[in-house]
């Protein structure tokens, strides 16, 4: 039987506020614990911070998927050296680099998937802005020059990226099907043509966090027909700090973050136990 676990993003713990003092590592962790998260999302290149996080989440019961951003194939080996020794449940890649070719980038892939070969955790390659993958059209490409390429979709980037129009294209759809066919792990937030995090908790904003369920939804049965009985796919709630999240004059959220992250939880939640339904009504 598959099931999902559910991550909370530490850089989306951040506040940034000019009112509300900031909360330490340890408060953030016990926060999260006790909302029943299941795990974290955090930078895993510091050796330090990921042995001070890793004792934190052992004594809650909370496991992590680790972060990195490398510019060359050796930058991968530390990181890959932190995983190993702290454990994790997975790791993603954002390929901080955006060559305009596709030859330029497949050794990069190349290396870092033969590294990826000698570790015991899945290593995913994520879909962002300002990397590898920051452009939908591109990232398509790059999945027919490597078939075995699999990926942490944040779609939200593509959204923004490519400006869809509203109601979704057929196109539009198709191509980001495409991608979640090649997702293994989720990172969740709601975009809008315009902005990459709007509050999905305001009515206007209704239909655009339709649409992300209506794709999430898609992807959690394309990951459940791939994936091996017993396997858990990881899905981040990575509602982020300004400037992602849109503020006021007063320079806050207009939105509870934390609120809205626990609220995005329980609508995702209802999508993965639909696609469940869905595929045994398929069957």
């Amino acid at each position: 039987m598959n099931t999902i676990l559910f991550f909370q993003s530490l850089w989306a713990m951040e506040l940034r506020s000019a009112t509300e003092p900031e909360r330490g590592l340890e408060e953030n962790i016990r926060m999260i614990k006790d909302a029943g998260y299941d795990g974290v999302s955090a930078d895993w290149r510091s050796r330090e911070y990921v042995r001070e996080l890793h004792g934190l989440l052992k004594a809650n019961g909370l496991t992590a998927e680790g972060q990195c951003f490398p510019k060359t194939i050796d930058e991968l080996k530390p990181v890959l050296e932190n995983a190993t020794e702290f454990g994790l449940h997975h790791l993603e890649i954002q390929p901080d680099v955006r060559p305009r070719r596709l030859d330029d980038c497949i050794p990069l892939l190349e290396g870092w998937l033969r590294l990826a070969e000698e570790v015991d955790f899945p290593v995913y390659i994520e879909t962002h802005r300002d990397r590898m993958t920051t452009d939908l059209f591109f990232t398509l490409d790059l999945l027919e020059r490597i078939p075995d390429l699999k990926l942490l979709g944040d779609i939200s980037h593509f959204v923004v990226g490519r400006e869809f129009s509203w109601p979704i294209t057929e196109e539009n759809n198709s191509h980001i099907h495409q991608v979640l066919d090649r997702c293994w792990a989720f990172h969740g937030r709601v975009a809008s043509r315009e902005q990459i995090q709007i509050e999905i908790s305001f009515p206007q904003h209704q239909m655009w966090l339709d649409q992300f369920l209506e794709w999430w939804g898609y992807g959690f049965r394309s990951w459940r027909r791939r994936a091996a009985d017993g396997e858990a796919l990881a899905f981040t709630c990575e509602l982020g700090p300004r400037p992602y999240a849109i503020t006021g004059r007063d320079g806050e959220d207009t939105t509870d973050r934390w609120s809205e992250a626990l609220m995005l939880r329980e609508c995702v939640r209802k999508a993965w136990d639909k696609s469940g339904a869905h595929l045994e009504d398929n069957a």
